[in-house]
């Protein structure tokens, strides 16, 4: 072979991995640049998001938190989905108690009825979901804290219109539903189901054709969620992120902020893998002619009791 030829043939190969690893470097800088403004973009969203409490402005507070976290100790949120329109405060449609701990990997999921008939501090014997239209996130959790006795650390609120925004942004959920019904023009079979958002927020809505009345819509709503927080968890498209960002910082409000949201991915997240959920049996009662959830004190000491021995399990 020709010398000439072979020497070019030699260029060729000793610039080929230089070519290879200039390509390399740029889709590292590419890559990161990207993660980096989502990173940057994933501060601003929980920036827009994180609406504390006054109880939050407590420095001993915020010690008590800091050495929950610290010690992997028991953290309970309130997950409050709340219907809010224009010139309405709103009322919370769902209330739902997340107990998570750590140390077991297990998480309880208590579903409380919106017309079960509490205390309410300040206000006395009334729907727990009017505790929302007398005085927001705040008397909320004062009024679930105090009926149940467990402490409520921190809050989500979530607009139900950004919860349907939200379960499109993942591509739907998948659950299984263990009865048939027609509830705005869509039917459920029974069986396993893909759902849209529009869908999962219909599903989760129906109550009056269920004889279960709101265990029943409960139940929905728990199965939606375990659903959603599955695939949240699993997520792998990047290219999605920042719509799903969006939908958040417009929808959702919580007292978590930054380092409390990394730590509970990082050291909470496991909890999801095992999750529990709770009922509270009850009846319905006519008071004043108006419609109640009674509970019985027994079972409300039965509830509180799971609870308060799932927190502090080892």
């Amino acid at each position: 072979m020709d010398s000439r030829i072979e020497k070019r043939n030699e260029k060729k190969k000793r610039k080929w991995p230089y070519w290879v690893g200039g390509v390399i470097v740029a889709l590292l800088l590419i890559v990161g640049t990207y993660l980096f403004y989502i990173y940057d973009k994933v501060g601003d969203t929980v920036d827009v998001m994180h609406e504390p409490l006054a109880r939050d402005e407590n420095p001993d507070r915020q010690k008590e938190l800091n050495s929950l976290f610290n010690k992997n100790n028991s953290i309970n949120i309130l997950l409050l989905g709340v219907d809010e329109r224009e010139n309405d405060k709103g009322r919370s449609d769902t209330m739902i108690l997340m107990s998570l701990n750590p140390q077991i990997n297990s998480m309880k999921m208590l579903s409380i009825p919106r017309d079960t008939y509490v205390d309410i501090p300040n206000r006395g014997m009334d729907k727990i979901n009017h505790a929302y239209a007398f005085g927001g996130v705040g008397l909320s959790l004062q009024t679930v804290e105090k009926n149940f006795d467990v402490p409520i650390h921190f809050y989500v609120k979530v607009n139900m219109e950004g919860f349907k925004q939200g379960i499109d942004a993942l591509g739907g959920v998948t659950i299984t539903n263990d009865r048939a019904f027609s509830q705005g023009g869509v039917d459920f079979p029974a069986g396993e189901i893909n759902l849209n958002g529009e869908e999962a927020l219909k599903y989760i809505r129906m109550r009056k054709g269920d004889p279960r009345g709101d265990i029943g819509r409960n139940e929905r709503q728990r199965s939606v969620i375990k659903a959603a927080i599955g695939e949240a968890a699993s997520f792998s498209s990047i290219t999605k992120i920042t719509d799903i960002l969006g939908i958040l910082g417009g929808n959702v409000k919580t007292d978590l902020n930054m380092d409390q949201m990394q730590t509970l991915f990082s050291d909470y997240r496991q909890t999801r893998n095992n999750i529990d959920t709770m009922e509270i049996s009850g009846s319905g009662q006519m008071i004043e002619n108006i419609w109640y959830y009674i509970v019985p004190d027994e079972e409300m000491n039965r509830v509180q009791t799971e609870i308060q021995e799932h927190m502090k399990a080892k």
